[in-house]
C-alpha cells in the first residue's frame, strides 16, 4: 500500500526542506571541494597530478549517469526509499574514500560517492516543490539554490581548510556526521507520494545502458579533450562518436517505447524545453566564470590556493543573501520572467567589469563585481527554477528536475572545456602578437630591456647572464599580458552569452502569482 501524501502528514515544509537540503548541499560540495587537494593526494597516494584528476572525472561521470535516471528509480524503488540509499551510500563511500590505501581505491570509492550522490539534487528539489504550496515555490526554490549555487563556490575555501589544517582525508571524513543527521531527518519527515507506483514496469534495459554510454562518453570527452589536445586525439575523437551516436539511439529509443526510462516527451512543454536550456547555457557561464578566476589568482597574481578560494567567496556571499529574498519577497509579487530577464542583464554587466580589470587589481576590485554577481545569479536562478517547474505535473516532476539538473551539471562540463580551450587558444593569439613587438627595432621594447639588463648588471650579473636574464624577465612580461588579454577576452563571450540568452524568455509562459500553477483544478 502507497505511503500516506505528504498533506496528510501535516509536516513543516520548511523540517522537510532541511531534511532533503542537508545531504544535497554536501553532495554539491564534493564536486568542488576535492579540487585544491589534488595535489596532497597526488603526493600522499605516490601518484602524479595527472593521474589524480581521475578522482575528479570518476566523481562527475558517474554523477552524471545517475542523474537523468532519478525519476524513473523513484518510481520503480520508492522516493524514500530511494533518497534513504543514496544518503547512506554517499556517506558510506566518503568514509571509504577518507580511508582509500591507493589512488584506485580512492577513484573507485569516488565513483560510489557520484553515482549515490546523482540523485540527491533531482530528489530534493522533487520533493521541495510538493512540500510547499504553490504560492510558496519561489521560497522553496530560494532556498534551494543557495545549496546549489553556493556550494560549488565553497568548496575550494572549504576543501582548502581542511587540507591544510587537518589533511585530504577529512575533506571525505567530514561528511560523515552530515550524512547521519541527514539519515535520521529522512527516516523522520520524508514520505512518497501517492502517485508514485512502487515496482511497476518493465525495465528498459536498453535505454539505461545508451544513456549510460552517451552521458559517459561525453563527460570523459569534456574533462580530458584539454589535456589531449582535443580532437588532434583519436581517442577523444572516438568518444564524440560514441557519445552522438548513442544519443541519438537513445532518443529515439525512448521516443518510440511506451515505457522509457527517461520520458522525453516531457520536453514537449515549451516553458520547460527553454527552461532547460536556458539553465545548461547558465551552467555554462557559471562554471566557466568560476574556472577563470582560480586560475587568475593563482598565476597572475601569486595567490595561494587557499587565498584564491577565499577570494571567491564574495559571489557566494551575494547569492546566500538575496536567494531567500528573492523567493520570499519578489517572486510572489512580480513576474518572475521579468526577474530573470533583469537577472541576466546584471549577469552580464558584472561579467563584463571582469573584463574592465588588468593586472594591477586588487582584492576590492574582485570583491564587489562577485557581490553584485551573487545577487544577478539570485534573480536568475531562482525565477528560472521556478518558472520551468511550473507547468509541470506532480506525476512528471521526478523525470523534469532529473534532466533540469543533468543539464546543469553537463552545462558546466561544456562551460569549463570551452572557456579552458578558448583562453589557452586566445593566450597563444596574444602571445604571437605581443612577441612580433619585442624586438631591437621597437624603441619602447629596447629600452625596457637595456633597463632591466642595466638592473641586472647592479645585482652583480656578467652582460652574457644579464642579457639572458633581461629576455627571460621580458618573456615572463608578455605571457602575463598575454593571459590576462585572453581571460578579457573570455569574459566578454561569456557576458554576450547572457544577453543573447534574453529571447528565450519569451518563449516561456507567464505563470500564476506565486509562481505556481493557475488554481483550476479547484
Amino acid at each position: 500500500m502507497a505511503a500516506p501524501a505528504l498533506e496528510t502528514r501535516h509536516i513543516n515544509p520548511w523540517i522537510i526542506a532541511i531534511s532533503v537540503m542537508t545531504s544535497t548541499f554536501m553532495e554539491v560540495l564534493d564536486t568542488t571541494v576535492v579540487n585544491v587537494s589534488l595535489p596532497h593526494i597526488a603526493g600522499s597516494l605516490s601518484a602524479t597530478i595527472d593521474e589524480a584528476t581521475w578522482v575528479l572525472t570518476s566523481y562527475l561521470v558517474a554523477n552524471a549517469i545517475i542523474l537523468p535516471l532519478t525519476g524513473w528509480l523513484a518510481n520503480y524503488f520508492g522516493r524514500k526509499n530511494l533518497l534513504m540509499a543514496a544518503v547512506v551510500g554517499f556517506t558510506t563511500a566518503s568514509f571509504l574514500c577518507g580511508f582509500a590505501p591507493s589512488l584506485f581505491w580512492l577513484i573507485v570509492f569516488r565513483a560510489m560517492q557520484g553515482a549515490a550522490g546523482g540523485c540527491l539534487q533531482p530528489l530534493s528539489q522533487a520533493v521541495l516543490l510538493e512540500a510547499f504550496p504553490p504560492q510558496d515555490r519561489g521560497k522553496a526554490m530560494g532556498f534551494w539554490g543557495v545549496g546549489i549555487v553556493v556550494a560549488p563556490i565553497l568548496g575550494p575555501v572549504f576543501g582548502g581548510w581542511l587540507t591544510d589544517t587537518y589533511s585530504w582525508r577529512w575533506v571525505f571524513y567530514i561528511n560523515i556526521p552530515v550524512g547521519v543527521l541527514s539519515i535520521l531527518m529522512t527516516r523522520l519527515f520524508i514520505w512518497d507520494p501517492p502517485y508514485i507506483k512502487r515496482g511497476e514496469g518493465k525495465i528498459d534495459y536498453w535505454g539505461i545502458g545508451l544513456l549510460a554510454l552517451a552521458v559517459a562518453s561525453a563527460q570523459f570527452m569534456l574533462d580530458k579533450g584539454q589535456q589531449d589536445d582535443w580532437f588532434s586525439s583519436n581517442v577523444i575523437r572516438a568518444l564524440l562518436v560514441i557519445a552522438c551516436l548513442s544519443a541519438v539511439a537513445f532518443v529515439v529509443r525512448e521516443l518510440t517505447i511506451p515505457a522509457p526510462v527517461v520520458n522525453l516527451r516531457i520536453l514537449k512543454q515549451r516553458t520547460y524545453s527553454a527552461g532547460v536550456i536556458l539553465m545548461t547555457m547558465v551552467g555554462f557561464v557559471l562554471y566557466g566564470s568560476m574556472v577563470l578566476l582560480p586560475i587568475w589568482f593563482q598565476t597572475l597574481l601569486g595567490y595561494p590556493a587557499v587565498q584564491a578560494g577565499m577570494a571567491l567567496s564574495p559571489r557566494g556571499i551575494g547569492s546566500f543573501i538575496a536567494m531567500p529574498l528573492v523567493g520570499s519577497i519578489l517572486i510572489p509579487r512580480a513576474d518572475p520572467r521579468k526577474l530573470l530577464i533583469i537577472g541576466l542583464l546584471a549577469s552580464a554587466v558584472t561579467l563584463f567589469q571582469f573584463s574592465r580589470l588588468n593586472l594591477d587589481a586588487g582584492y576590492w576590485n574582485f570583491f564587489w563585481p562577485q557581490f553584485f554577481q551573487g545577487i544577478s545569479l539570485s534573480l536568475l536562478f531562482v525565477p528560472l527554477s521556478t518558472v520551468t517547474m511550473t507547468p509541470i505535473p506532480k506525476e512528471q516532476m521526478g523525470t523534469a528536475t532529473s534532466l533540469f539538473s543533468l543539464m546543469r551539471n553537463l552545462g558546466g562540463s561544456l562551460g569549463i572545456a570551452n572557456v579552458t580551450a578558448y583562453v589557452s587558444r586566445h593566450q597563444q593569439i596574444h602571445t604571437n602578437y605581443l612577441v612580433a613587438h619585442v624586438n631591437p627595432y621597437n624603441p619602447q621594447s629596447n629600452l625596457m630591456l637595456n633597463g632591466m639588463q642595466r638592473t641586472m648588471e647592479v645585482h652583480g650579473s656578467g652582460p652574457v647572464i644579464s642579457m639572458q636574464q633581461s629576455y627571460a624577465q621580458m618573456w615572463g612580461l608578455v605571457q602575463r599580458q598575454a593571459g590576462i588579454l585572453s581571460y578579457i577576452d573570455a569574459f566578454h563571450v561569456l557576458a554576450a552569452i547572457f544577453v543573447f540568452l534574453i529571447p528565450l524568455v519569451f518563449i516561456m509562459k507567464r505563470p500564476a502569482r506565486g509562481g505556481g500553477p493557475a488554481p483550476a483544478a479547484h
